[in-house]
């Protein structure tokens, strides 16, 4: 059940919670690796990256003030595979229509508009490496309500910056009585 009091915080999975891309330069050893501590998730075998997901990052997700969802190409096998992973629960999932040629060219990246209906008014922060300023300008003019589109670099996934900027905004979305 969704706690329609607490933001939205819609959630990629490539790029934000499995870092690529880094240079050799950038990372001479390669991306750190995980063990969950948990039995394997299914279809956790059958992707070698899953293990660059820091487990860590399950408990620091759950301790925000917000209600999670998947916003991510992964959709539902994010809760068979990713979920288990960071011992988080099934969390809601944006289901995503085919593209269509309102996506202005390019422009505006595909899941801008998807979001902004599946939020339906309430507050909400999306976090994706795939973010940008026209995506800021289109979600400016075509919302009201308040909004976070913050943008991780892909290279190095969620870091401590990013936890405590979307803590830092979700927590001024949060009605007085509900803060943690």
């Amino acid at each position: 059940m969704i706690d329609t009091r607490l933001p939205l915080l819609f959630l990629d999975v490539d790029g934000p919670l499995i870092p690529f891309g880094a240079s050799r330069q950038e990372l001479p050893d390669g991306y750190p690796t995980y063990s969950s501590g948990r039995r394997q998730p299914r279809g956790a075998g059958t992707n070698p990256l899953i293990s660059r997901i820091d487990p860590a990052h399950g408990p620091r997700l759950t301790a925000l003030p917000c209600t999670l969802v998947w916003a991510t190409t992964w959709m539902s096998d994010a809760n068979d595979c990713i979920a288990p992973w960071l011992g988080l629960p099934e969390l809601p999932v944006v289901n995503w229509p085919e593209p269509s040629d309102e996506d202005e060219a390019g422009r505006v990246h595909w899941k801008t508009r998807v979001l902004l209906d599946w939020a339906a008014g309430r507050p909400f922060a999306w976090v994706d490496d795939e973010i940008t300023d026209a995506d800021r300008t289109w979600v400016a003019a075509h919302r009201p309500g308040r909004t976070l589109l913050h943008h991780v670099d892909a290279r190095r996934g969620l870091t401590d910056a990013d936890f405590a900027a979307l803590d830092q905004w979700l927590r001024t979305c949060v009605p007085a009585r509900d803060n943690r």
